[in-house]
């Protein structure tokens, strides 16, 4: 089985390519390589393969590094299943985690994340907690989405060490966390693992 995250960048063409690409770009570059595991096409649209366990913190991730950007989001479909055509680009490579991950996508509508997979009991689970936590993190500002992205990215930092690489004080990290929801979005990411390891 794998993780196939169909995504496009919100309001792209307001903004220079050469500002948002290169966060993308880095961003995708955290969870595998180009063009094997992830490509970006049609200017604006994106396709990453991750190993299940990591699709939904990639995505949580991918949204962090896009929304230090004011005015920018992005939306992101997760399709689990298996890939059964497997090409030198990942938007040649086929199979049901491909076919998922498009079909919820082009469903996607106000919600800017949302999974689908074989099993309809746990999409309904993770689509209402991913429709809950977007209430808070949709509203993420670019200061709190580039404290989120580090605290990802140093999963073993403490608010002091992640204070000291965003030369922040300890009160400014802890608050950001705090208004992101950041404890709350980690326990969604641990639920989603364990309820994907029961699939």
């Amino acid at each position: 089985m794998v993780g196939i995250l169909t995504g496009d960048i919100k309001n792209s063409t307001d903004h220079k390519t050469a500002k948002w690409l290169p966060l993308l770009k880095q961003a995708l570059d955290q969870y595998g390589h180009e063009p094997l595991q992830w490509e970006v096409y049609r200017g604006d649209s994106f396709q990453l393969q991750t190993i299940p366990e990591q699709a939904l913190e990639a995505a949580v991730y991918i949204k962090a590094c896009i929304k230090q950007i004011r005015q920018m989001d992005v939306r992101i479909a997760i399709g689990l299943g298996e890939k059964t055509y497997e090409a030198q680009k990942i938007t040649e490579s086929n199979g049901p985690a491909f076919l998922y991950s498009g079909k919820c996508f082009e469903n996607l509508k106000k919600q800017n994340l949302a999974i689908k997979t074989a099993n309809a009991q746990f999409d309904d689970h993770i689509n209402l907690l991913l429709e809950l936590a977007l209430l808070t993190m949709d509203n993420w500002t670019p200061a709190i989405s580039k404290t989120v992205q580090k605290a990802i990215e140093n999963p073993k930092m403490n608010q002091k060490e992640l204070a000291s690489i965003l030369n922040k004080s300890q009160g400014n990290i802890s608050e950001e966390l705090n208004k992101a929801g950041f404890d709350e979005v980690q326990k969604m990411i641990h639920f989603y693992r364990i309820q994907l390891a029961q699939l």
